[in-house]
This record gives C-alpha cells, structure tokens and sequence, in this order.
C-alpha cells in the first residue's frame, strides 16, 4: 500500500495546475490532503468525486480555508474527525482503510502572529495525548500531514536565522522530539539518514524554490507496527515544484 500525503495549497488551483496527472504518476493507494481551501461542491466532478477513489471531505466551516481529505483505493472506515469531533477548521481525520490506520493532519501555522500562534500551541498540547493512543496501537497507524514544524537543524535550510521563527521554534521542535518519543517512526528521516533535507515546502521569495532551501515540516510517521511494514520512503520534490508550495511525501507498507 502506497500512503501519499500532499498539502496541496488550495485543490482547485491545484486542479486547474494538473493535480490529477501528478496523482495518477505517483500513484499512491491512499492520499491524504491537506490545504484543500474548499467545499466539495465548488469542485469539479472528476475531483469531487475521482472515478475510482472513495473520498471523504473534511472541510473547514470558513470557506476558503484549509480542511482535509482522504482519498483510498479502498472503503473508507472514518474513525474521528478532530481530536474530539469538534474541527471548525478541518484539521484533522482519522480513517481504518482495510487493515490500516490513517490520518491526515494540518497542524495550525503560527506565522501571522501571536494570536495564531496561540493556536497553534493549544493544538500542540492536546495532540500529545491523542497520538499517545494511536503509538501504543497494535494496529498499523500512519498519521500524514503538514505538521508545521521542522524538527531539527537538518529539516530546515536557513535554520540559525530562523530560531526565533514560528514553526522552528524550540518548544515546537520539543514537542516534535515529544512526540517520536511515544514511538512513532519518521519514515523519511530514518531513510534519509543524517543529511541536510529533504525538504518539503519551499517559500516563493527570491530563489528558495529554484536552489532546494526549503524546510522539512511534512510527515508520513508511523506507528510501531507500521514501522515494522514500511518500505521506502520519499519526498516528490518536482510534483511539488509543479503544483503547490509543499511536495508531497510518501511511504509503502507492507499491507
């Protein structure tokens, strides 16, 4: 099973950039969106509902706003929405997807100021306890997203200019760290090793997309028995260099 997570930065522009033909090249089983930025009936047929894809729409109540989804090959069992069933901002959606657990998650973003960035951090505390029950889970889990942190040094490019940044900030890099400690797998950095990227997300100022300076803060992470399944793990950098600011990350499992 091939688990593709994708912030897609706004699915309708997403479509109209090619979004379809970038999915059907990579050719995951199960896609897990975030940033869709859209009620399901302002989207097209052949994305509202993709011929041969089950889907489930979690969008946010102000339209136009982030929400997540997940598309499967599979039917789709839905486990939560939220942490605990209230998700105004459609940030989060938990699915059993044959033998397999998924979430798609949308970690708030704390760039635009303090009160966000508040936000952010209540979400932050009241996730711990949540994931806590999932890593001790004997069922295969993968929990996908954008996660809005880069975890260590390694996952952002310009990281000594930016410790005093939202998403790298260190109480945010603690909670990461936090959070892997309950057991989970970083599928992409246990590959990658101990080297500078692969990123993610790259900023539209000056050359950050042209010369790779991005930062790392999309996950697919794994549960213990998920970590026992996985196979490879990898980040598409050019589908995102085609349609959206984040690229999408993947993992496949033995499942």
């Amino acid at each position: 099973m091939r688990i593709t997570t994708w912030n897609v930065n706004g699915l309708r522009a997403a479509a109209r950039k090619g979004i379809l033909e970038q999915i059907q090249r990579i050719s995951p089983d199960v896609l897990l969106l975030q940033e869709i930025r859209a009620q399901p009936e302002q989207l097209d047929p052949d994305i509202a509902q993709p011929p041969g894809w089950h889907v489930w729409w979690h969008p946010a109540e102000r339209r136009g706003y982030s929400g997540v989804a997940i598309w499967s090959k599979k039917p789709i069992r839905i486990e939560s929405i939220g942490l605990n069933g209230r998700d105004p901002e459609g940030r989060l959606l938990l699915a059993r997807i044959g033998s397999v657990r998924v979430g798609s998650v949308y970690l708030p973003s704390g760039s635009s100021g303090d009160h966000r960035q508040a936000v952010k951090d209540r979400w932050l505390e009241a996730m711990l306890p949540w994931t806590r029950r999932f890593a001790r889970s004997p069922i295969p889990t993968v929990l996908g997203g954008d996660f809005n942190i880069a975890h260590t040094k390694r996952d952002i490019y310009h990281w000594k200019s930016n410790q005093t940044t939202s998403g790298f900030l260190p109480h945010e890099r603690a909670w990461m760290s936090s959070f892997l400690d309950q057991g989970w797998h970083d599928f992409v950095r246990e590959q990658a090793g101990d080297v500078d990227g692969p990123y993610s997300w790259w900023s539209n100022r000056g050359r950050a997309r042209e010369l790779d300076r991005g930062w790392r803060i999309d996950y697919v992470a794994g549960n213990r028995p998920a970590g026992r399944i996985a196979g490879k793990a990898w980040i598409d950098r050019q589908a995102g260099l085609a349609i959206s600011d984040h690229a999408p990350v993947s993992v496949e499992i033995d499942a």
